[in-house]
């Protein structure tokens, strides 16, 4: 009986040579060097089929809206060439063609007429009692009166054109004091509840407390055995949280100021944090690409939210939906759906990293940062409302107060302010670094406002916190408002 196993007998080609790890890595270098070396700088193949499709998008995208439109009217000049030369040879009795285009008149005129009227009743129920000034190339002045607001000026762009507001007035911020304790950049703040103290991180892995009114320090935490990233005070628990690259989210006892409980479950560096204003809900955010959502009653995870490809820097929550906003380094801004436990939305306009992400604390809109421009976004579809521009640096932090004033923090330590609702820059302020700190140490992590809106804390690289204030002195005479209306078309869609 044949046996069922067969010696295998020599290798036909001889003895198989075994390499070592370092010959192995020398020959598939030499490989690599072969096939992609000779063409290093040759452009790539552009295929025929994508390239057309890519035009057939943007020509949709951009002319799509203008491709059915109706015939345009005939000048007032040609209406004048057709007249005849004498009124005596008129008929007395009009033709079939001048009947229909007399009806054609009168219907074009009823239809402007009854828009006219729509306008009128749509500018009533939102409260504006609207004035037409005379037409002066091409732009209409208009006023308008809201209800319990003083006279305002619009510009209206061209004849039935969008209404552009002019910006409100806001006094310039000015430096009020620069405090100083840390060992390492200062990457993350949060004000308590009681407006009367803040809690500052930072890379010499501590935690500070320090007064609000005197910025003195009144304590110091240690726990954390990397930088720390996030902070996040509830107001319903005496409970602090904080987050870090060591992978550790931490609960605080704020009444003995040790801590009560770890979350585990992150893979790597936690960036950011953010605590749901009316459930018992942490969400936590890093460089493993996935937003995890905690019970701090517990220590149970409730979901890990996925679909990010990269880093997440900022997370921020609010009682109704978008429960949830995420803003990743992969350049998309998600929108959660807290009770299905996934993203509904995910927002594709950035081109740049999504570092910051802001709500407004009294409208249904919230704003992202990334190096490209500022976007602001309408709650809860996420619909696109306008760009914000800036001159271009990594924007790292934004935030926005109840009197519309919206600041960004850039890399390279000049802090932006905007008026929220036109998106005019009415303020540059350039952050001085502390003696003994170079010049590139002024960039600026991260910025909140106190529960007033009246001081701003921002922390910056030179391992300082600065706490900034309005300028009293400041008048609209003074400052006066340097503001141009945007030229027609000249708006940037994306």
């Amino acid at each position: 009986m044949p046996s069922t196993t067969e010696e295998q007998g020599p290798h036909p080609a001889g003895p198989i040579a075994v390499l070592s790890v370092e010959e192995q890595v020398l020959l598939n270098t030499k490989r690599t060097y072969e096939m992609f070396a000779a063409n290093h700088g040759a452009r790539l193949h552009e295929l025929e089929g994508p390239r057309k499709l890519k035009v057939g998008i943007k020509t949709r995208d951009e002319y799509d809206v203008v491709k059915d439109l109706p015939p345009p009217t005939a000048p007032a000049a040609a209406l004048a060439k057709k007249e005849p030369a004498s009124k005596a040879n008129k008929p007395l009795v009009p033709t079939m063609a001048q009947a229909e285009d007399a009806e054609a008149k009168a219907h074009l005129k009823a239809q402007a007429v009854s828009k006219v009227h729509q306008d009128t009743q749509a500018a009533e129920a939102g409260g504006e009692e609207t004035a037409r000034g005379k037409a002066t190339g091409g732009m209409q002045i208009a006023l308008y009166k809201p209800k319990g607001a003083s006279q305002a000026l619009t510009v209206r762009a061209g004849r039935g054109g969008p209404m552009m507001p002019k910006p409100d007035w806001h006094a310039p911020w000015k430096l009020m004091r620069v405090i100083s304790g840390h060992l390492g950049w200062v990457r993350c703040v949060c004000v308590e509840p009681g407006n009367e103290w803040f809690v500052t991180g930072a890379g010499d892995r501590t935690l500070k407390v320090w007064d609000l009114a005197s910025g003195e320090l009144k304590l110091t935490l240690t726990g954390h055995i990397s930088p720390v990233r996030g902070i996040a005070i509830s107001d319903r628990h005496p409970y602090m949280f904080t987050v870090g690259e060591d992978k550790l989210v931490k609960c605080w006892d704020l009444e003995t100021n040790k801590v009560i409980k770890h979350y585990h479950g992150h893979l790597s560096g936690v960036y950011c944090c953010s605590l749901h204003p009316t459930l018992d809900v942490l969400c936590t955010g890093g460089r493993d690409s996935a937003v995890r959502v905690w019970d701090i009653r517990g220590k149970q995870q409730i979901y890990c939210l996925s679909g990010h490809k990269d880093t997440i820097g900022s997370l921020c929550t609010q009682p109704t939906d978008p429960q949830i906003i995420s803003g990743s380094h992969d350049s998309t801004i998600k929108l959660w759906d807290l009770a299905a436990g996934k993203a509904y939305t995910t927002l594709t306009h950035h081109k740049k990293s999504v570092r910051s992400v802001a709500l407004h604390p009294s409208k249904y809109l919230f704003a992202s940062a990334s190096a490209d421009n500022i976007k602001q976004w309408k709650c809860p579809e996420g619909s696109f409302m306008k760009n914000v521009d800036c001159p271009r640096a990594i924007i790292n932090t934004i935030a926005v107060n109840h009197d519309d004033v919206f600041v960004a923090g850039q890399d390279n330590g000049n802090m932006q302010f905007f008026d929220w609702k036109t998106g005019h820059n009415f303020h540059t302020e350039k952050t001085i670094v502390q003696p003994g700190s170079l010049e590139s140490e002024a960039g600026i992590y991260a910025m909140t406002f106190d529960k007033t809106g009246t001081r701003l804390i921002t922390c910056e690289a030179d391992k300082t916190i600065k706490i900034w204030k309005e300028d009293e002195n400041a008048t609209p005479q003074t400052h006066p408002v340097n503001w141009k209306a945007a030229a027609p078309g000249t708006e940037k869609r994306w």
